[in-house]
């Protein structure tokens, strides 16, 4: 099978079927800090899809939506359409809330997709975001991702080229503030020193900088392993140096990563996974350490590359070597920082 790079892999789940493990440390408490849901042309993964892979047998007692463009207002103004994301994504925690659908509190955490070069105009959609997220509205996130190859691409929405140079959308980041809300930034590696001018302006709001961010393994960065990963270092580090930063570690399942698993006759093991990984996971460990680190799954759109319960494997054999502190923070308590989430009835 030759892979075609693509925004997004089909998810196979016969394929996907074909590697089954046993969770490992099934009672430690995961956060999962970075999913989507949606009903596409390319796929329906809504809660019903959701809720089967979060029972995979490892212990998921929260999650965070995260903006990906599902279910925008049909009518009304253009900036208050992303409103419609945002009270499907409460409806959907309203849902898990009651216990009905399990234990997990699916959609705990909210992350809006508010345009924020809208100026005096922003304060009145974040305000109304607010009202229909049932207060769980955490944070923005807007499309970021640019790269001049059409061989890189990882969103349906491509974002003017130098939007977070642009001073209505810099003013934009600096009014989450007010609202306590942070800023999800899904950025190349060969963006990162724009990614620390925004988060320089705008000290009083948390940078959650996404996807290990993104080194690049695609287009004309294909065989220059060394040098993306110098250049990644180079970039994450002035960014760590900001107390404003936190890192997710995960969404290696996109194509732009360069990983080639999705070819293969079987899927991946979590220790292949794992060892792929490592370079990754190391370095962000060491630049900002386990406080400022969060895991997260990134489905569905992973979910073409590997299975829910493989990935979190992954994640517990790259945190194998750490203390039972360090994975607390790492599987959950960091998530609970940045995202504000009640964890007082998940504790053993």
């Amino acid at each position: 099978m030759q892979i075609v790079h693509a925004p997004h892999l089909t998810v196979r789940e016969a394929w996907l079927a074909l590697r089954e493990e046993v969770a490992l440390e099934p009672a430690l408490p995961i956060v999962d800090a970075h999913h989507h849901l949606w009903d596409r042309q390319t796929g329906r993964y809504l809660a019903d899809e959701f809720g089967k892979d979060v029972a995979s047998g490892h212990r998921i007692v929260s999650t965070v939506y995260v903006q990906c463009r599902s279910m925008l207002r049909r009518d009304g103004p253009e900036p208050m359409k992303p409103l419609g994301e945002v009270e499907f994504a409460n409806g959907v925690a309203a849902m898990f809330a009651s216990g009905a659908y399990g234990p997990t509190r699916v959609c705990q955490a909210i992350v809006g997709g508010a345009d924020l070069t809208l100026g005096r105009d922003l304060e009145g959609v974040l305000e109304a975001m607010l009202q229909v997220s049932g207060g769980r509205l955490r944070g923005i996130r807007n499309p970021l991702a640019w790269h001049e190859s059409p061989a890189v691409s990882s969103s349906p929405v491509t974002p003017p080229r130098d939007l977070m140079e642009n001073p209505a959308f810099q003013q934009g980041v600096r009014t989450l503030a007010k609202y306590r809300l942070s800023l999800d930034a899904w950025v190349y590696h060969t963006q990162l020193d724009q990614l620390y001018a925004l988060a320089l302006s705008a000290p009083d709001v948390t940078v959650v900088i996404d996807h290990f961010g993104g080194p690049l393994g695609v287009g004309p960065h294909a065989n220059t392993a060394e040098d993306v990963r110098a250049r990644w270092t180079r970039g994450l580090a002035r960014l760590a140096s900001l107390p404003n930063t936190v890192i997710k570690l995960g969404g290696a399942g996109l194509s732009v990563f360069g990983f080639g698993f999705a070819a293969n006759e079987l899927p991946p093991s979590s220790d292949m996974l794992a060892a792929a990984w490592r370079p990754y996971f190391d370095t962000c460990l060491d630049l900002f350490g386990a406080n400022r680190c969060l895991f997260e799954s990134n489905f569905p759109v992973d979910k073409g590359m590997f299975s829910y319960g493989v990935l979190w494997n992954a994640f517990k054999r790259l945190a194998s070597a750490m203390s039972a502190d360090e994975k607390a923070a790492l599987f959950s308590r960091t998530a609970a920082s940045v995202y504000r989430l009640d964890m007082s009835g998940d504790k053993e």
